[in-house]
């Protein structure tokens, strides 16, 4: 088909290879190499469409963007070709990265202004809500793992996005990497003021975004990078509850989005996301950087419990306790510290209770934990015995507190997910479910999961060494970090799964299908393959 660029033209579509419109005589292939296919879209200032780049060998598909404003004043229209000239100075800044689409053109012709961008083939991310359900945490995890970088840069070159959302974020089809589309809301300088009422809405619908994504600071005009952020965070709950911003209660004294009952993540994760969040720019984190290095310290109260532990090392010198690295939690020096103290008070309770802060019991140490809990769920004696904790009571030892297979199966069916730190190594699980089950830092050596379902899991920086995962369900499984060595993955589904910087040293992965995974060559160099592995590529063969 060869689609009519002219917006006055009452039948735009015309049989292919056609020059002139048979409707308007409006010339089809514009600037003689670019033949419009069909209409993508129409915003506040211009209009999308795809089309053939005839010029080149194989008519490549590109996308064109033309400037049509829904009023034709030339007070609107200076600016509307202001903005258009600024979007195409923003792509031609930032297109060499791979995960935004490069501007390949730019022209003014017959008194219309036109972009020609990179096509990206693939479905966006609230397509894939709406076919697929919406995302786990480790799914989330994931997500924003590939989006955070990509930001990271895209501020770097001192530019605002203005317009992060489900519908911008698109998975590319031939690698499954997310690239983020639609930069023509770099607009901080216009002002609708002395505009019409028409103008004015126009104007105001343009320059502030999508409504419910944009943040308060974005919607009076004065976005800053943590405007990204807040976009980012909105983009998150709607990826947990396939519920857009509309679609959520806000509360009307602080205007913050009311999502928490919404969604089934960790009290860890929750507070990432609610300082995203945050209403007040000041409150809120202030770059892509500092929300991944929130995401990678995960305080788990194990950890935390050790800080108490550590001796304080006073200077002989001025009396003052020394000093440690900004950010490094396990030289935490100060007892009385808020997290210590607070680590003190959970942990006295738990102690009390015999159930750990995720609902489940505690069973670490040589003793027994006699608590009130349902039938089905019995006291817990470990047998185990020996070492410097022998004589422990203090209601957990300093390993790794360890489950039986019916605690783990037991407290899945009451609908509880975090497994978060949790000792399961040498556990049969073979054939059950788990999906969208919180594995992280947990140990889990020589487990047998064959045949397990566990679709979207968390296993970031687990210990799964020669565990037992053949033909088990991993798709779109958080594997990051995870120690997979001498692991038997033989037929395992792990398509989409997140595989960056695991280590796949000896893993089998014969048969195994990896298709969208992503992981690097030297990775998938370590592991095992054979002619029915099926590569990211989703091509079979050795690697």
């Amino acid at each position: 088909m060869s689609y009519c660029l002219n917006p006055a033209c009452p039948h735009p579509e015309n049989l292919t290879h056609t020059e002139l419109c048979q409707a308007c005589g409006s010339k089809l292939l514009l600037r003689d190499r670019y033949r419009v296919v069909r209409s993508l879209g129409q915003g506040g200032f211009g209009a999308t469409f795809l089309a053939n780049d005839e010029s080149l060998p194989g008519n490549p598909y590109c996308v064109i963007k033309q400037l049509r404003p829904v009023v034709s004043s030339p007070h609107v229209l200076q600016m509307a070709r202001e903005l258009f000239r600024r979007e195409a100075k923003t792509l031609g800044k930032i297109g060499n990265h791979p995960q935004v689409p490069r501007l390949l053109d730019y022209f003014e012709a017959s008194q219309e202004f036109y972009l020609v961008q990179e096509f990206i083939s693939g479905s966006t991310l609230q397509q894939e809500v709406k076919q697929c359900g919406p995302f786990s945490e480790a799914g989330v995890k994931q997500f924003l793992s590939e989006v955070l970088p990509m930001m990271q840069y895209v501020h770097a070159q001192q530019v605002i996005h203005r317009d992060i959302k489900p519908a911008n974020l698109i998975r590319r089809s031939q690698d499954k990497k997310l690239v983020l589309i639609d930069f023509g809301a770099v607009k901080d300088q216009v002002s609708p003021i002395r505009a019409g009422a028409t103008e004015q809405t126009a104007l105001t619908a343009y320059a502030i975004g999508t409504p419910g994504y944009a943040p308060p600071e974005q919607m009076a005009m004065r976005p800053v990078y943590a405007s990204d952020i807040y976009a980012l965070g909105v983009t998150c709950v709607y990826l947990l509850t396939g519920k857009s911003p509309k679609d959520l209660d806000y509360d009307s004294t602080t205007g913050e989005v009311l999502w928490r009952e919404q969604v089934h993540v960790s009290d860890h994760f929750a507070t990432v996301l609610k300082k995203m969040l945050e209403v007040s720019v000041r409150h809120r984190y202030q770059t892509a950087g500092e929300v991944l290095r929130a995401l990678d310290l995960e305080p788990y109260l194990d950890s935390l419990a050790q800080n108490m532990s550590k001796p304080v090392r006073a200077s002989r010198a001025n009396g003052l306790t020394n000093g440690t690295p900004s950010g490094d939690l396990s030289g935490s020096l100060f007892p009385s510290s808020r997290s210590a103290k607070m680590a003190a008070s959970i942990r006295a309770r738990q102690s009390k209770s015999g159930m750990d802060s995720s609902g489940l019991p505690i069973s670490g140490g040589n003793h027994r934990v006699v608590t009130q809990k349902p039938a089905s769920m019995t006291s817990i004696e470990n047998s185990k015995g020996g070492g410097a904790n022998a004589g422990n009571t203090g209601g957990t030892s300093t390993g790794t507190p360890k489950l039986s297979v019916d605690e783990v199966l037991s407290a899945y069916a009451k609908g509880k997910r975090d497994f978060t730190s949790r000792d399961l190594s040498s556990l049969s699980l073979a054939k059950v479910t788990l999906a969208g089950a919180n594995f992280h830092q947990s140990k889990l050596h020589k487990v047998n999961l064959q045949g397990a379902n566990l679709f979207n899991s968390d296993f970031g920086r687990a210990s799964l060494s020669q565990a037992l995962l053949k033909n088990a369900n991993l798709a779109r499984a958080y594997l990051s970090h995870a120690d997979l060595q001498g692991a038997d993955l033989r037929g395992a589904d792990l398509s989409y799964a997140y595989l960056s910087h695991a280590n796949l040293r000896g893993a089998n992965l014969c048969g195994a299908d990896l298709t969208g995974a992503k992981l690097a060559d030297d990775q998938l160099a370590m592991a095992k393959t054979n002619w029915a592995t099926v590569h990211p590529s989703g091509k079979r063969g050795f690697w």
